[in-house]
């Protein structure tokens, strides 16, 4: 296995990042504020949003998220390809 394998099953063995990743895929992009209202509000998760700054850097370091400036905003973008890479050779 590969360091970026690792990284990916590091990344989603934490429910809350997990968590995330459900959010993101279900809105095409979120800023971190409306990231973070909705793990508050639709799963009543109390997290501030540099926890949840901390564990979007582990996502993006697996690459299963992408950040993006628009103007002042931090835009964070789901990117499913490593899973569907990774998942590749098992499923097939």
């Amino acid at each position: 296995m590969n360091k970026h394998n690792d990284n990916i099953f590091k990344a989603l063995s934490d429910s809350t990042r997990r968590l995330i990743l459900d959010e993101l895929s279900d809105r095409n992009e979120l800023t971190l504020y409306e990231l973070t209202v909705r793990l508050m509000m639709k799963h009543d998760l109390s997290i501030s949003r540099q926890a949840i700054a901390k564990h979007l850097n582990i996502l993006e370091e697996a690459g299963l998220v992408q950040s993006k400036r628009k103007g002042k905003y931090r835009v964070l973008i789901f990117h499913n390809e490593p899973l569907k890479d990774l998942l590749k050779g098992w499923v097939e």
